[in-house]
């Protein structure tokens, strides 16, 4: 078998057979093919696509490509919940122990913030003492004992999919569902999961800039996790404004554990408790609507407080900082942001915000570059709230007064005002293999 005949063959647009896809992803992974050719093969998938069946078969072979976790030792229904990233989604911080405080386990590899995009390792390492790099054993140890653990990614986890994904990230071929949904899927098969929750994110914050490609990625998900024997569905959740209202890695955590007490931004607590209801309902609780109300229960009995106060401890973090958020690392330099005319906030970009974040210090330009964990930005309006010529509609945060000017700049340019009161979007947008 050569590699310039299924580069050919897929160029012509006709499908790939099964030997095909194991010999192009072991030979990604050994190095046997170069990298010359991989990227052609990519930009073939790029312009003319691939079949559901051959998705889900390179999905299968990346999966496999190297260490796979073994959950049979977890008691119980394992769940995960994937997201496609976005700006201020710090879902998975209250939407884990919830799910766990309903009995379903929650074993979960999560990722790192690149870019506009934050993410819940970064979060949870602003915790202090909080370890995400845990032995195999300990990690499964704690999702037996406390039905959640959260670590990162283990080193020799797809590596298929880390080698695709370089050659895609440098040669144009990212925008491309097949490969977006090989991509997140090898990941999650790999995790050992029975249930998996997508919630893809659409809008200017997200991955998917319009509704369409967002439902589309999510049936190509979808029928990959079941095509693989996984009880798998989605939910297209909006990204044109952030979830919530703190931006930042320790802004984030306080107040998702304001969540978990019972508080917090209406718009992050519907999300997680739909989350919550849809995982459930995955993992065998009872229909849509008895799932909600388990969720809402674990919720306003502090059950699922304690659940993440109990994960916090077993995996090394300080609990007294999410008793006292206050106790959190915090910037030294806080500068509130103007509205600039009066009016009604109109849209609030999500992209600028995390940009402006990111530029305060609470991201990354690469995955080497440290993080101020203090920085961001917490929103004192949102789109559908009004204010007034030279009143708050933000704070900056950052440990670096020289930050603030073109940080401000950024999110400034995202911000829009009307004359009249619009109506915020809708929140879940659409859903793929669910009730």
């Amino acid at each position: 078998m050569r590699m310039v005949d299924i580069i050919t063959k897929k160029q012509r647009g006709q499908p790939l057979c099964e030997e095909e896809f194991s010999f192009f992803v072991r030979g990604t992974v050994d190095g046997s093919i170069p990298d010359y050719q991989i990227s052609a093969f990519l930009m073939a998938v790029y312009f003319n696509g691939m079949t559901g069946e051959e998705t889900a078969l390179l999905t299968k072979y990346m999966a496999a490509s190297g260490d796979t976790v073994d959950l049979s030792g977890v008691a119980g229904v394992k769940a995960d919940k994937h997201s496609t990233g976005g700006v201020g989604d710090k879902t998975t911080l209250a939407v884990a122990p919830m799910v766990a405080a309903c009995g379903v386990k929650v074993a979960k590899m999560s990722g790192r913030g690149l870019g506009h995009t934050g993410g819940t390792l970064d979060k949870l390492e602003s915790i202090p003492g909080f370890k995400t790099g845990l032995p195999r054993e300990e990690f499964l140890r704690i999702v037996n004992e406390v039905g959640v653990c959260v670590i990162g990614q283990s080193g020799n986890i797809c590596p298929a999919d880390k080698k695709l994904y370089a050659i895609r990230d440098v040669t144009g071929t990212v925008q491309s569902i097949p490969l977006i949904a090989s991509s997140i899927m090898s990941k999650k098969l790999a995790a050992g999961a029975d249930c998996i929750l997508l919630d893809v994110k659409v809008g200017s914050g997200a991955f998917m800039k319009n509704r369409e490609d967002a439902l589309a990625l999510a049936r190509e998900m979808v029928g990959i996790g079941r095509a693989h024997g996984k009880r798998t569905a989605a939910l297209i959740t909006g990204m044109e404004a952030p979830l919530g209202r703190a931006i930042g890695n320790a802004l984030e955590v306080a107040e998702a554990v304001d969540a978990l007490k019972g508080g917090g931004p209406k718009d992050l607590k519907e999300l997680c408790l739909a989350l919550a209801a849809h995982m459930l309902a995955l993992a065998g609780k009872g229909k849509l609507d008895e799932c909600r109300a388990l969720a809402g229960d674990a919720l306003a009995s502090g059950r699922a407080l304690d659940v993440f106060l109990k994960m916090v401890e077993a995996q090394g973090g300080d609990a007294s900082a999410i008793i006292d958020t206050g106790l959190l690392p915090k910037a030294a330099v806080v500068r509130e942001v103007a509205a600039e005319r009066d009016g009604f906030i109109a849209r609030m970009d999500a992209e600028q915000c995390g940009i402006a974040a990111g530029m305060l210090g609470a991201g990354r330009d690469t995955l080497d570059s440290p993080i101020d964990f203090g920085a961001g930005i917490v929103l004192l309006k949102k789109p559908g709230e009004a204010a007034r010529k030279g009143e708050a509609i933000a704070e900056l945060h950052t440990s670096d007064e020289k930050k603030i000017k073109d940080a401000q700049a950024v999110f400034l340019s995202g911000i829009e005002y009307s004359d009249t009161k619009i109506k915020p979007a809708p929140l879940i947008l659409g859903k793929v293999g669910t009730e």
